[in-house]
């Protein structure tokens, strides 16, 4: 009995972590929007305290267009792509240190759902 156990949940634990690495893009929209304030230095189509987001995947890093990066992110020379943006939301600070972002997104699933969000918008013009 205890194998059958042990055999299903190793079957069984790939599938939930898939699951939560994939995340949520309405869930990850209610969170840039709310509460985890993403809003408060982005916008999707135009550079605030942050740059524009629109099109952040397989972007460069530090590569927005008339907007003042920290020396660090100029630098970085990272693509932005699910672990990336992973890492960066984790602690932007460790990823690029003397980046002018501050704000970290502590929970595994918050940060799924946020780039399922990011995921989903357009390029911006």
């Amino acid at each position: 009995m205890k194998k059958i156990f042990a055999l299903v949940l190793m079957c069984a634990l790939p599938l939930s972590l898939s699951a939560h690495a994939e995340g949520d893009a309405a869930q990850g929209e209610a969170l840039f929007k709310g509460t985890a304030q993403c809003k408060t230095c982005h916008k999707i189509d135009h550079n605030l305290v942050g740059p524009q987001l629109g099109g952040v995947f397989g972007r460069k890093s530090g590569s927005v267009p008339n907007f003042s990066y920290s020396a660090g992110m100029k630098t970085a020379n990272l693509t932005w792509d699910a672990a990336t943006l992973d890492k960066w939301l984790a602690s932007p600070a460790v990823l690029v240190p003397g980046t002018h972002m501050s704000m970290r997104v502590a929970k595994d699933q918050d940060r799924a759902d946020i780039i399922a969000y990011l995921k989903t918008l357009p390029k911006s013009e």
